[in-house]
């Protein structure tokens, strides 16, 4: 099932280490099979208030997006974001495909 790594980030402060970070991180996704999906799109918020730059990636697997964040290339990387951003970072489970909303309720059960 494919999965998604979520980041929430304020306060960019776009220097030369967040540069470096940009131009490092796609050559951490390809051995993990990540790819961006969003990243730093003007947001339209509809419920709520929103100020943060939000970034999507999709990986094929939990897994794949764990050892992706885990790898030595991402860390070796990720102080260049964590040391310019204040925000959240998480990963999250998709559904699979046909997955309907009703279908939560069976899993309640």
């Amino acid at each position: 099932m494919k999965s998604y790594a979520v980041a929430h980030l304020r306060d960019v402060d776009f220097n030369e280490q967040i540069a470096d970070y940009l131009r490092r991180i796609d050559a951490t996704l390809e051995p993990f099979g990540g790819r961006f999906l969003v990243h730093g799109g003007r947001v339209h918020p509809l419920e709520g208030d929103f100020d943060a730059t939000m970034v999507m990636l999709e990986f094929p697997s939990l897994d794949a997006a764990r050892d992706w964040y885990h790898s030595p290339a991402y860390q070796d990387i990720l102080p260049l974001r964590t040391g310019n951003s204040r925000g959240i970072a998480f990963l999250v489970e998709g559904v699979e495909a046909g997955y309907r909303g009703v279908d939560k309720l069976a899993a309640q059960r």
